[in-house]
Protein backbone atom coordinates (compact mmCIF):
# COMPACT_ATOMS: atom_id res chain seq x y z
CA UNK A 1 0.00 0.00 0.00
CA UNK A 2 1.41 3.58 -1.05
CA UNK A 3 -0.85 6.35 -0.66
CA UNK A 4 0.07 9.94 -0.75
CA UNK A 5 -2.61 12.68 1.01
CA UNK A 6 -2.17 16.03 1.01
CA UNK A 7 -4.15 18.27 3.71
CA UNK A 8 -4.06 21.72 3.18
CA UNK A 9 -0.38 22.14 2.27
CA UNK A 10 0.87 25.33 1.74
CA UNK A 11 4.23 27.47 0.79
CA UNK A 12 5.38 30.86 1.36
CA UNK A 13 8.64 32.09 0.37
CA UNK A 14 8.64 35.48 2.37
CA UNK A 15 5.74 37.54 1.13
CA UNK A 16 5.00 35.45 -1.87
CA UNK A 17 2.55 32.42 -1.25
CA UNK A 18 3.49 29.47 -3.55
CA UNK A 19 0.83 26.42 -2.66
CA UNK A 20 -2.11 28.07 -1.43
CA UNK A 21 -3.82 24.98 0.62
CA UNK A 22 -3.85 22.00 -1.47
CA UNK A 23 -5.40 19.61 0.12
CA UNK A 24 -5.49 15.97 -2.34
CA UNK A 25 -5.72 11.68 -2.26
CA UNK A 26 -3.76 9.72 -4.47
CA UNK A 27 -4.57 6.47 -3.81
CA UNK A 28 -2.19 3.09 -3.72
CA UNK A 29 -1.22 2.10 -7.45
CA UNK A 30 -2.73 5.57 -9.33
CA UNK A 31 -0.77 7.58 -12.28
CA UNK A 32 -1.26 10.81 -11.17
CA UNK A 33 -0.51 13.98 -13.15
CA UNK A 34 0.04 17.44 -11.64
CA UNK A 35 -0.68 20.10 -15.16
CA UNK A 36 -0.84 23.72 -15.60
CA UNK A 37 1.13 26.74 -17.11
CA UNK A 38 4.48 27.48 -16.12
CA UNK A 39 5.13 29.44 -12.60
CA UNK A 40 1.41 27.62 -11.44
CA UNK A 41 3.61 25.59 -8.40
CA UNK A 42 3.44 21.70 -9.64
CA UNK A 43 6.86 21.40 -9.69
CA UNK A 44 6.84 23.25 -5.86
CA UNK A 45 4.17 20.94 -5.39
CA UNK A 46 6.37 17.79 -6.32
CA UNK A 47 9.25 19.27 -4.38
CA UNK A 48 7.15 19.24 -1.08
CA UNK A 49 6.09 15.50 -1.58
CA UNK A 50 9.94 14.22 -1.93
CA UNK A 51 11.10 16.34 1.15
CA UNK A 52 13.02 19.16 -0.47
CA UNK A 53 10.98 21.91 -0.17
CA UNK A 54 10.10 22.55 3.44
CA UNK A 55 6.30 22.65 4.21
CA UNK A 56 5.09 25.92 5.44
CA UNK A 57 1.63 24.16 6.80
CA UNK A 58 -0.28 21.69 6.82
CA UNK A 59 -0.10 17.78 6.71
CA UNK A 60 1.44 15.49 4.07
CA UNK A 61 1.36 11.79 4.53
CA UNK A 62 2.54 8.60 2.98
CA UNK A 63 0.83 5.43 4.14
CA UNK A 64 -0.86 7.56 7.06
CA UNK A 65 2.49 8.59 8.50
CA UNK A 66 3.50 12.18 8.83
CA UNK A 67 6.32 13.04 6.76
CA UNK A 68 6.59 17.06 7.14
CA UNK A 69 9.88 16.32 9.23
CA UNK A 70 11.11 13.17 7.66
CA UNK A 71 14.55 13.80 5.56
CA UNK A 72 13.50 12.94 1.63
CA UNK A 73 15.79 9.96 2.36
CA UNK A 74 13.90 8.25 4.76
CA UNK A 75 10.26 8.78 2.70
CA UNK A 76 10.82 5.65 0.61
CA UNK A 77 10.11 7.24 -2.62
CA UNK A 78 12.34 7.72 -5.77
CA UNK A 79 12.80 11.10 -7.88
CA UNK A 80 13.30 11.35 -11.88
CA UNK A 81 14.52 14.79 -12.54
CA UNK A 82 14.08 17.22 -16.29
CA UNK A 83 17.89 16.63 -16.36
CA UNK A 84 18.98 13.10 -16.43
CA UNK A 85 22.50 14.12 -14.01
CA UNK A 86 24.29 10.72 -14.94
CA UNK A 87 27.85 10.24 -13.56
CA UNK A 88 30.15 10.10 -17.02
CA UNK A 89 32.61 8.40 -15.58
CA UNK A 90 30.30 5.35 -14.64
CA UNK A 91 28.36 2.74 -16.65
CA UNK A 92 25.26 2.25 -16.99
CA UNK A 93 25.24 -0.67 -14.22
CA UNK A 94 27.35 1.95 -12.19
CA UNK A 95 25.17 3.96 -12.21
CA UNK A 96 21.73 2.71 -11.63
CA UNK A 97 23.25 0.84 -8.96
CA UNK A 98 24.59 3.82 -7.11
CA UNK A 99 22.34 4.66 -5.15
CA UNK A 100 22.69 1.12 -3.44
CA UNK A 101 26.50 1.19 -3.35
CA UNK A 102 25.71 4.20 -0.92
CA UNK A 103 23.57 2.36 0.95
CA UNK A 104 26.09 0.06 2.06
CA UNK A 105 24.54 -3.05 -0.37
CA UNK A 106 26.46 -5.74 -1.38
CA UNK A 107 28.33 -5.89 -4.95
CA UNK A 108 26.31 -8.68 -5.99
CA UNK A 109 22.91 -7.71 -4.10
CA UNK A 110 24.07 -4.38 -6.43
CA UNK A 111 24.43 -5.57 -9.44
CA UNK A 112 21.32 -8.39 -9.56
CA UNK A 113 19.20 -5.39 -8.83
CA UNK A 114 20.98 -3.26 -11.48
CA UNK A 115 20.17 -6.63 -14.19
CA UNK A 116 16.66 -6.76 -12.74
CA UNK A 117 15.86 -3.29 -13.94
CA UNK A 118 17.64 -3.72 -16.82
CA UNK A 119 15.49 -6.32 -18.06
CA UNK A 120 12.52 -4.16 -17.39
CA UNK A 121 13.23 -1.17 -18.81
CA UNK A 122 15.10 -2.89 -22.03
CA UNK A 123 18.16 -2.01 -20.85
CA UNK A 124 20.27 -5.43 -20.96
CA UNK A 125 22.60 -4.88 -23.94
CA UNK A 126 24.06 -1.47 -22.73
CA UNK A 127 24.53 -2.20 -19.03
CA UNK A 128 28.49 -1.56 -19.80
CA UNK A 129 28.25 1.10 -21.72
CA UNK A 130 28.77 4.84 -20.58
CA UNK A 131 26.28 7.61 -21.05
CA UNK A 132 28.42 9.61 -23.83
CA UNK A 133 27.21 6.54 -25.81
CA UNK A 134 23.25 6.52 -25.24
CA UNK A 135 20.56 8.19 -26.95
CA UNK A 136 18.74 10.75 -25.14
CA UNK A 137 15.96 7.97 -24.64
CA UNK A 138 18.22 5.38 -23.55
CA UNK A 139 19.72 8.16 -20.63
CA UNK A 140 16.35 9.19 -19.85
CA UNK A 141 15.75 5.34 -18.96
CA UNK A 142 18.85 4.82 -17.16
CA UNK A 143 17.88 7.79 -15.12
CA UNK A 144 14.25 5.93 -14.92
CA UNK A 145 16.31 2.38 -13.95
CA UNK A 146 18.57 4.85 -10.90
CA UNK A 147 14.96 5.38 -9.19
CA UNK A 148 13.88 1.89 -10.15
CA UNK A 149 16.68 -0.08 -8.33
CA UNK A 150 15.52 1.64 -4.80
CA UNK A 151 12.12 -0.40 -5.39
CA UNK A 152 10.45 3.39 -3.56
CA UNK A 153 7.06 3.32 -2.25
CA UNK A 154 6.30 6.13 -4.98
CA UNK A 155 7.85 7.45 -7.71
CA UNK A 156 8.10 10.82 -8.60
CA UNK A 157 8.94 12.65 -11.88
CA UNK A 158 9.14 15.78 -12.48
CA UNK A 159 8.96 17.05 -16.31
CA UNK A 160 11.41 14.04 -17.58
CA UNK A 161 10.53 14.39 -20.79
CA UNK A 162 11.01 17.55 -21.80
CA UNK A 163 14.65 17.74 -22.92
CA UNK A 164 13.54 14.70 -26.06
CA UNK A 165 12.48 15.18 -29.05
CA UNK A 166 9.18 14.97 -30.24
CA UNK A 167 9.31 11.29 -31.06
CA UNK A 168 11.46 10.28 -28.60
CA UNK A 169 8.70 11.72 -26.25
CA UNK A 170 6.46 9.73 -27.74
CA UNK A 171 8.08 6.89 -27.46
CA UNK A 172 9.07 7.45 -23.93
CA UNK A 173 5.30 8.27 -22.94
CA UNK A 174 4.02 4.88 -24.08
CA UNK A 175 7.09 3.02 -21.97
CA UNK A 176 6.28 4.79 -19.06
CA UNK A 177 2.63 3.72 -19.19
CA UNK A 178 3.65 0.25 -19.84
CA UNK A 179 6.17 0.42 -16.67
CA UNK A 180 3.35 1.69 -14.35
CA UNK A 181 1.02 -1.45 -16.23
CA UNK A 182 4.13 -3.84 -15.18
CA UNK A 183 4.58 -2.32 -11.50
CA UNK A 184 1.42 -1.37 -10.46
CA UNK A 185 3.57 1.35 -8.24
CA UNK A 186 2.04 5.04 -7.48
CA UNK A 187 3.54 7.71 -9.29
CA UNK A 188 3.16 11.18 -9.39
CA UNK A 189 4.43 12.97 -12.59
CA UNK A 190 4.64 16.98 -13.13
CA UNK A 191 4.72 18.23 -16.74
CA UNK A 192 2.75 21.33 -18.47
CA UNK A 193 1.93 19.49 -21.46
CA UNK A 194 -1.25 18.27 -21.24
CA UNK A 195 -0.77 16.21 -24.26
CA UNK A 196 1.33 13.97 -21.77
CA UNK A 197 -1.20 14.31 -18.83
CA UNK A 198 -4.00 12.77 -20.88
CA UNK A 199 -2.47 10.31 -22.14
CA UNK A 200 -0.66 8.63 -19.19
CA UNK A 201 -2.78 9.98 -16.18
CA UNK A 202 -5.36 7.66 -14.21
CA UNK A 203 -6.22 11.41 -12.51
CA UNK A 204 -5.11 14.75 -13.49
CA UNK A 205 -4.65 17.52 -11.44
CA UNK A 206 -5.12 21.05 -13.08
CA UNK A 207 -3.03 23.49 -10.81
CA UNK A 208 -3.06 27.63 -11.58
CA UNK A 209 -1.54 29.75 -9.05
CA UNK A 210 -0.87 27.77 -6.34
CA UNK A 211 -4.91 26.56 -6.60
CA UNK A 212 -6.22 23.15 -7.58
CA UNK A 213 -8.65 24.03 -10.30
CA UNK A 214 -10.25 20.36 -10.99
CA UNK A 215 -9.20 16.54 -10.15
CA UNK A 216 -10.71 13.76 -12.46
CA UNK A 217 -10.18 11.46 -15.00
CA UNK A 218 -8.95 13.02 -18.34
CA UNK A 219 -12.37 12.39 -19.88
CA UNK A 220 -13.65 13.86 -17.15
CA UNK A 221 -11.62 16.94 -17.13
CA UNK A 222 -12.17 16.85 -20.83
CA UNK A 223 -15.94 16.49 -21.04
CA UNK A 224 -16.90 18.19 -17.85
CA UNK A 225 -14.33 20.66 -17.24
CA UNK A 226 -15.51 22.81 -13.84
CA UNK A 227 -14.59 26.74 -15.61
CA UNK A 228 -13.50 28.39 -18.38
CA UNK A 229 -9.71 27.56 -17.07
CA UNK A 230 -9.93 24.19 -17.11
CA UNK A 231 -11.45 23.91 -20.45
CA UNK A 232 -9.34 25.83 -22.42
CA UNK A 233 -6.18 24.05 -20.71
CA UNK A 234 -7.30 20.54 -21.54
CA UNK A 235 -7.54 19.67 -25.20
CA UNK A 236 -4.84 20.37 -28.28
CA UNK A 237 -6.55 22.26 -29.90
CA UNK A 238 -8.11 24.45 -26.94
CA UNK A 239 -11.82 24.59 -26.57
CA UNK A 240 -13.38 27.41 -28.89
CA UNK A 241 -14.76 30.20 -27.09
CA UNK A 242 -17.32 33.11 -28.04
CA UNK A 243 -19.00 36.02 -25.95
CA UNK A 244 -22.19 35.06 -26.37
CA UNK A 245 -25.75 37.24 -25.23
CA UNK A 246 -28.97 35.62 -23.20
CA UNK A 247 -32.03 36.19 -25.26
CA UNK A 248 -34.15 33.77 -23.29
CA UNK A 249 -34.14 31.34 -20.26
CA UNK A 250 -36.03 28.37 -18.80
CA UNK A 251 -35.87 25.87 -16.84
CA UNK A 252 -34.41 22.95 -19.51
CA UNK A 253 -32.56 25.52 -21.48
CA UNK A 254 -30.62 29.00 -22.55
CA UNK A 255 -30.91 30.82 -25.54
CA UNK A 256 -27.72 32.50 -26.54
CA UNK A 257 -27.16 34.91 -29.49
CA UNK A 258 -23.99 34.11 -31.12
CA UNK A 259 -22.11 37.00 -33.21
CA UNK A 260 -23.41 36.48 -36.50
CA UNK A 261 -26.82 37.29 -34.40
CA UNK A 262 -28.14 33.50 -35.22
CA UNK A 263 -29.56 31.92 -31.67
CA UNK A 264 -28.97 28.63 -30.66
CA UNK A 265 -30.60 26.52 -27.25
CA UNK A 266 -27.92 25.49 -24.95
CA UNK A 267 -29.28 22.54 -22.80
CA UNK A 268 -28.03 23.92 -19.08
CA UNK A 269 -29.67 25.80 -16.12
CA UNK A 270 -30.31 28.99 -16.38
CA UNK A 271 -29.13 29.85 -12.58
CA UNK A 272 -28.32 33.72 -12.54
CA UNK A 273 -28.09 34.58 -15.69
CA UNK A 274 -31.19 36.81 -16.95
CA UNK A 275 -31.81 38.01 -20.56
CA UNK A 276 -28.98 40.55 -21.50
CA UNK A 277 -26.13 38.54 -19.80
CA UNK A 278 -23.41 37.82 -21.65
CA UNK A 279 -22.10 34.72 -20.70
CA UNK A 280 -18.86 32.72 -22.68
CA UNK A 281 -19.88 29.47 -25.01
CA UNK A 282 -17.63 27.06 -25.46
CA UNK A 283 -17.07 24.18 -27.91
CA UNK A 284 -14.99 21.78 -29.01
CA UNK A 285 -12.85 21.77 -32.52
CA UNK A 286 -14.42 18.32 -33.16
CA UNK A 287 -17.78 19.18 -32.26
CA UNK A 288 -18.12 21.45 -35.33
CA UNK A 289 -18.51 20.84 -39.15
CA UNK A 290 -18.80 22.96 -42.29
CA UNK A 291 -22.80 22.60 -43.01
CA UNK A 292 -24.71 24.72 -45.66
CA UNK A 293 -27.82 23.32 -44.61
CA UNK A 294 -27.94 23.93 -40.79
CA UNK A 295 -25.52 26.40 -40.62
CA UNK A 296 -25.71 28.96 -37.40
CA UNK A 297 -22.65 30.76 -38.17
CA UNK A 298 -20.27 31.74 -41.11
CA UNK A 299 -16.72 33.13 -41.27
CA UNK A 300 -13.68 33.42 -43.34
CA UNK A 301 -10.65 30.43 -43.44
CA UNK A 302 -7.69 32.59 -42.29
CA UNK A 303 -5.78 29.41 -41.80
CA UNK A 304 -5.45 26.35 -43.10
CA UNK A 305 -3.56 23.20 -41.35
CA UNK A 306 -3.36 19.79 -43.10
CA UNK A 307 -1.71 16.79 -40.71
CA UNK A 308 -2.95 14.28 -43.12
CA UNK A 309 -5.49 12.20 -41.30
CA UNK A 310 -7.22 15.43 -39.94
CA UNK A 311 -7.25 19.17 -41.11
CA UNK A 312 -7.52 22.37 -39.04
CA UNK A 313 -9.24 25.38 -40.55
CA UNK A 314 -8.78 28.59 -38.17
CA UNK A 315 -12.11 30.78 -39.34
CA UNK A 316 -12.62 34.22 -38.41
CA UNK A 317 -16.19 35.06 -37.23
CA UNK A 318 -17.59 38.48 -37.06
CA UNK A 319 -16.69 40.48 -34.29
CA UNK A 320 -13.08 39.55 -34.44
CA UNK A 321 -13.54 35.86 -32.88
CA UNK A 322 -11.54 32.84 -34.52
CA UNK A 323 -12.78 29.66 -34.42
CA UNK A 324 -11.01 26.81 -34.97
CA UNK A 325 -12.81 23.69 -36.93
CA UNK A 326 -11.33 20.01 -36.64
CA UNK A 327 -12.49 18.56 -39.90
CA UNK A 328 -11.11 15.25 -41.88
CA UNK A 329 -8.16 15.51 -43.67
CA UNK A 330 -9.64 15.62 -47.01
CA UNK A 331 -11.74 18.33 -46.67
CA UNK A 332 -11.35 20.64 -49.83
CA UNK A 333 -11.35 23.96 -47.56
CA UNK A 334 -9.08 26.91 -49.05
CA UNK A 335 -7.64 30.07 -47.60
CA UNK A 336 -10.40 32.89 -47.65
CA UNK A 337 -13.10 30.22 -48.27
CA UNK A 338 -15.88 31.85 -46.72
CA UNK A 339 -17.48 29.09 -44.85
CA UNK A 340 -21.10 28.04 -43.13
CA UNK A 341 -20.45 26.27 -39.81
CA UNK A 342 -23.14 24.22 -37.94
CA UNK A 343 -22.85 24.46 -33.90
CA UNK A 344 -24.87 21.87 -32.20
CA UNK A 345 -26.26 23.35 -28.56
CA UNK A 346 -26.29 20.11 -27.39
CA UNK A 347 -22.61 20.27 -28.01
CA UNK A 348 -21.88 23.25 -26.25
CA UNK A 349 -20.82 24.34 -22.86
CA UNK A 350 -21.93 27.33 -21.19
CA UNK A 351 -19.50 29.12 -18.47
CA UNK A 352 -21.26 32.47 -16.00
CA UNK A 353 -19.53 35.64 -16.42
CA UNK A 354 -17.53 34.49 -13.53
CA UNK A 355 -15.84 31.71 -15.35
CA UNK A 356 -17.64 28.91 -13.65
CA UNK A 357 -19.41 26.13 -15.87
CA UNK A 358 -23.31 26.20 -16.19
CA UNK A 359 -24.48 22.50 -14.82
CA UNK A 360 -26.57 21.15 -17.77
CA UNK A 361 -29.95 20.84 -17.42
CA UNK A 362 -31.19 17.45 -18.45
CA UNK A 363 -28.65 14.44 -18.89
CA UNK A 364 -29.98 14.16 -22.52
CA UNK A 365 -27.28 12.28 -24.75
CA UNK A 366 -24.78 14.55 -26.88
CA UNK A 367 -25.39 14.11 -30.36
CA UNK A 368 -23.05 15.39 -33.37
Amino acid sequence: MSTVTLRDIRKRYTDADVIKGVDLDINDGEFVVFVGPSGCGKSTLLRMIAGLEEITSGDLLIDSDRMNDVPPDKRGLAMVFQTYALYPHMTVAENMAFSLRLAGVPKARRHERAQDVARILQLEPLLNRKPRALSGGQRQRVAIGRALVRNPKVFLFDEPLSNLDAALRVQMRIELASLHDTLKSTMIYVTHDQVEAMTLADKIVVLQGGVIEQVGSPLDLYHHPHNLFVAGFIGSPRMNFLTVTVTDVNSSATMVKLPGGETISIPVQPRNLTVGDRPTLGIRPEHLRFDRTNATIHGEVKVVERLGGETFAYVNLPGGDTMVVKTDGDTPVQLHDQVPIYLNGDRCHLFDPQGMTIPRAELRPLTV
